[in-house]
């Protein structure tokens, strides 16, 4: 499933050109252009096919149309501003650049502010769009969307076409026609229920999955079928990928990275980039962007993995990355290899050096430091968009009613002197932000400083910057030609068979066989080998983590998915839960195994909480305790703990605030876990049969000690992303394993607390079998590392 191309270099949307009547013609050898209504039941739209396949879309009514002859050709263009004259940004023969140059000066500094904005997380509301999304797109003139519901067609199509129609209706003689250029966070992880668990598109790894494949074609082929998926649901911009390096074991976006190699990333990185964006033909070669691309954003720049001690920077708990290693250059590397990505977003972190001292000029976050931007606007000549990550402009302690603030480094500014600031530092856009009112009061504060001669531009020519480029990303997905999408057409691409092949056939290759003791793992295992096999997989439970959405969420059930295994097995068994009035575990009674099969015990990694949790700091007593990767309490007392932290606020008397965690405990919400694979060991050998325990390990936010569960495991697999399907796949020899470990399993948490955070150092753990779970580690069907 490739996007197609068309002779202009442009690119025909795969969703409406399938309704498309064929281009009339006068004579053997003229042609001139066709129109079309289709309609999704709110929004009526006309299609303009010109000679040639060059695809236009508008709301009924909207703008008129302007006649060229080109050769024997007769071309229709939008009559986006009414003039009845063919401007150059109206014409979609002209490069992207062309066009955004011509129609960036005619925008009004109010237009270019509401560009400046990105939105909080949006959602298709089922019947129309609510008063403040008309509000924040008439008022603030805001254009770029962040959309972060499910992935149900008919509701999501529905709005987009329907947002897209409101904007054309604003268009007058002093507001130019900007489109709504929508975008989302990752949505195809199979295992994330954000993702997975709604409407039809394809299945994926989650990046550190894709990256165990170490196939960077996968990953470009993966850009190129979720492109389509996004634009067939109206979406042209992904804010991704995540290119920090997983050099920190601990930190809780693991599962989002390619993980701990710069070498790997980098490759990695590109492909999806290219994939995203491009537009390829047959024969796979890309043809550049066009209206079936994607623009990417990648993140989070300069590199946000390196959290002291594996904390996170939504929250106070880690606004500080620390370089111990010095090792910055290998986490850039991933960014300079996808320089072509038409986004950049910054990292909330404030960076310091091993000292603590800053890394570069400033000690804020990335946004708010011209040094850092500097490192892509001057250093590497970069001229795309660059936008902060969500909520830089809240000051945690300043903005009491912000969901998220993260303007680290900058509270004591206030809100427009926040965005003055940032967009000195050469940043255009600001994350998470509906409001124009500080923009505005920034570009008046720019014109100030200008004319007192403390700024070299007038803040007219700043905001201009900004327009052009924001304006080529648009013009280069094609949203000023072809905005909208056909319900019925979105609906052959969003959940295709090819589609959904070529994502488990990802899943499945990047499932890692870390361990398979005595050929647990049978070669050439057929489906019918299964069908009289009796299995048993244990139930479990997490506590969670109270966080920024609410009090913490308790979760129960069987390890691995009871209707999945069904699929494979004739008889599947499971533990007797005693339950509270809460619907709480009291106890579990796990089944007689006698004449079981084999035993499967489905893992989380030991869970710390997510980067909403503020996990590693205790809201009450503001005190610091450990991330741990073991599922047992950890105290961290060992020699190797840092007793002074190397991050730490300044404090009134003179000194610096001590963030060490030293003497403090683990909290760790899915301890339940082990007690699940120990139950399971335990009623093997009360069976007195010799049952297999195949333990699947399943990553995501941070990684995890094996010591507690390898020895009593004939059988381990590691997985991030994937579904339990693509698990057993590979953990009944249904499918070859393929994949090899993007990351270091830990040795213990002593090794942990020695290694620097910038530094993929950390000693690996070693199994009964003498193999080292170290990068690139995974084992073949034959038993054998893989080369």
């Amino acid at each position: 499933m490739r996007k197609s191309a068309i002779t202009s270099g442009l690119v025909l949307t795969t969703g409406l050109a399938v309704v498309l009547s064929g281009c009339t013609g006068t004579g053997d050898d003229e042609r001139t252009y066709s129109t079309e209504e289709v309609t999704d039941g709110t929004t009526d739209i006309v299609v303009v096919t010109n000679p040639g396949g060059t695809v236009l879309t508008m709301a009924k009514d909207s703008f008129g149309l302007i006649e060229e002859t080109d050769g024997a050709d007769t071309l229709a263009f939008k009559d986006m501003d009414g003039d009845g004259e063919l401007d150059v940004w109206e014409d979609w023969r002209l490069s992207p650049a062309e066009r955004a140059a011509d129609l960036a000066p005619q925008l009004s500094a109010d237009q270019v502010s509401g560009l400046m904005l990105f939105s909080s997380h949006e959602r298709a509301p089922g019947d129309g769009l609510t008063d403040a999304q008309q509000e924040y797109l008439d008022a603030s003139y805001l254009r770029n969307v962040l959309y972060a519901g499910g992935n149900e067609l008919e509701p999501v199509v529905t709005w987009t076409n329907e947002m897209q129609a409101y904007v054309e209706s604003l268009v007058s003689e002093t507001t130019p026609y900007i489109p709504v250029n929508f975008s989302s966070d990752p949505r195809h992880d199979a295992a994330d229920s954000y993702a997975g668990a709604s409407g039809g598109v394809s299945q994926w790894p989650s990046s550190l999955g894709m990256a165990a494949t170490f196939d960077p074609e996968t990953v470009r082929l993966f850009g190129e079928i979720a492109s389509e998926e996004y634009r067939a649901m109206g979406l042209a911009n992904a804010l991704s990928p995540q290119i920090d390096l997983a050099t920190e074991p601990r930190w809780l976006r693991i599962n989002g990275t390619f993980g701990e190699d710069a070498d790997l990333a980098s490759e990695m990185a590109a492909a999806y980039v290219a994939g995203f964006q491009g537009t390829f033909d047959d024969d796979g070669e890309d043809l550049g962007w066009g209206t079936g691309s994607v623009s990417t954003v990648i993140k989070h720049f300069p590199g946000d993995g390196v959290g002291e001690g594996g904390r996170e920077a939504h929250t106070n708990a880690g606004k500080y990355g620390v370089l111990p290693g010095g090792n910055l250059d290998e986490h850039l590397a991933p960014f300079l290899a996808a320089i072509d990505a038409g986004g950049v977003m910054t990292s909330y972190s404030i960076l310091v050096d091993g000292d603590g001292e800053p890394a570069y000029s400033e000690a804020t976050g990335s946004a708010y430091d011209e040094a850092r931007v500097g490192i892509l606007r001057d250093d590497n000549d970069y001229d795309g968009v660059i936008i902060t990550d969500w909520g830089v402009t809240a000051g945690g302690s300043t903005d009491p009613d912000a969901l998220i603030g993260t303007a680290w480094g900058a509270d004591e500014l206030t809100v427009a002197e926040r965005h003055f600031e940032i967009l000195k530092a050469g940043v255009d856009q600001f994350g998470g932000n509906n409001d124009i009112a500080p923009v505005q009061e920034a570009y008046a504060m720019w014109e100030a400083a200008h004319e007192a001669g403390e700024l070299e531009q007038s803040a007219e020519d700043r905001w201009a910057d900004t327009g052009r480029r924001v304006l080529t990303n648009l013009f280069g997905v094609g949203l000023y030609d072809s905005a909208y999408q056909d319900l019925a057409a979105s609906e052959s691409v969003v959940g295709d068979e090819d589609a959904r092949d070529a994502g488990l056939d990802a899943q499945r290759n990047s499932v890692v066989v870390l361990k398979n003791a005595d050929g647990t793992i049978a070669e050439g295992t057929t489906a019918e080998d299964l069908k009289d096999l009796t299995v048993y997989i244990p139930r479990s439970y997490d506590t969670g983590h109270d966080g920024l959405f609410g009090p913490a969420t308790y979760t129960e059930g069987e390890t691995i998915d009871l209707e999945t295994a069904e699929h494979y097995f004739g008889t599947v068994l499971t533990d007797e839960a005693e339950l509270n009035d809460d619907d709480e575990v009291v106890s579990y009674t796990a089944p007689d195994l006698t004449g079981v099969d084999l035993v499967l015990v489905g893992m989380d990694n030991p869970n710390n909480g997510t980067n909403f949790d503020s996990a590693g700091l205790d809201q009450e007593t503001g005190e610091f305790y450990p991330l741990s990767l073991q599922y047992r309490e950890y105290t961290a007392d060992g020699d190797s703990v840092r007793r002074t932290s190397i991050s730490g606020d300044a404090l009134e008397d003179g000194g610096t605030e001590n963030r060490s965690y030293f003497g403090a405990t683990s909290r760790i919400s899915n301890e339940a876990d082990l007690d699940a694979f120990e139950r399971a060991v335990d009623a093997v050998e009360a069976s007195g049969d010799d049952i297999p325990v195949v333990t699947l390990l399943s990553i995501s936010n941070g990684a995890a000690i094996p010591a507690e569960f390898e020895a009593d495991s004939d059988a381990i697999l590691w997985g991030s992303g994937v579904s339990d399907a693509a698990f057993l796949d590979i953990a009944l020899g249904l499918n070859e394993p393929a994949g090899r470990l993007p990351i270091t399993l830990p040795k213990d948490m002593d090794s942990v607390e020695a290694s620097l955070e910038d530094v993929a150092d950390t000693t690996p753990y070693v199994d009964a079998e003498g193999n080292s779970y170290e990068f690139g580690f995974g084992l073949g069907a034959d038993g054998q590392p893989i080369q």
